[in-house]
C-alpha cells in the first residue's frame, strides 16, 4: 500500500517481552512479524502494519499512531503552527525518519517520511 500525506500509516506499541508479545498476536490473531534487533518488531497481516517497541518503563498508553506525509520539515512547521507541540524533533530509523508530537488535548502522535 503507498503511503499518502496525512493519513494514519501505521501504529506503535510499547511491549516488556518482544518474544511473549509475538507469540500471543502470532497465536491469537495470526500476524506475521520481522525482528530489527533485540529492541524492535514490526507486524503485518492485522489490518494496519505497525510494530512494538520494548521498554521496561511502565505503560500506560502504549499505542502511538503514526502518520506519514512526504515533508517532514513542512507538515513540522504546520503542526505547530496550529497549536501542536513537537516532543521528539526529527530522528531517524531503519526506513526513514520521523518525529513525535503532542495535539492541543495531550495526544502523542508521530509523522514519519522515508527520505
Amino acid at each position: 500500500m503507498e503511503a499518502k500525506d496525512n493519513q494514519i500509516n501505521y501504529i506503535e506499541f510499547k511491549a516488556k517481552d518482544l518474544q511473549e508479545i509475538k507469540r500471543f498476536y502470532k497465536d491469537s490473531f495470526e500476524w506475521t512479524f520481522v525482528d530489527y534487533g533485540e529492541t524492535y518488531i514490526a507486524f503485518s497481516d492485522s489490518g494496519l502494519e505497525g510494530g512494538f517497541e520494548k521498554t521496561e518503563n511502565e505503560i500506560i498508553n502504549g499505542a502511538l499512531v503514526v502518520l506519514y506525509h512526504h515533508d517532514l520539515e513542512s507538515i513540522k512547521r504546520k503542526i505547530v503552527e496550529v497549536g501542536g507541540e513537537i516532543t521528539q524533533d526529527v530522528f531517524s530509523f531503519p526506513g526513514g525518519r520521523r518525529f513525535h508530537f503532542k495535539d492541543p488535548s495531550g495526544n502523542e502522535l508521530a509523522v514519519w517520511s522515508e527520505r
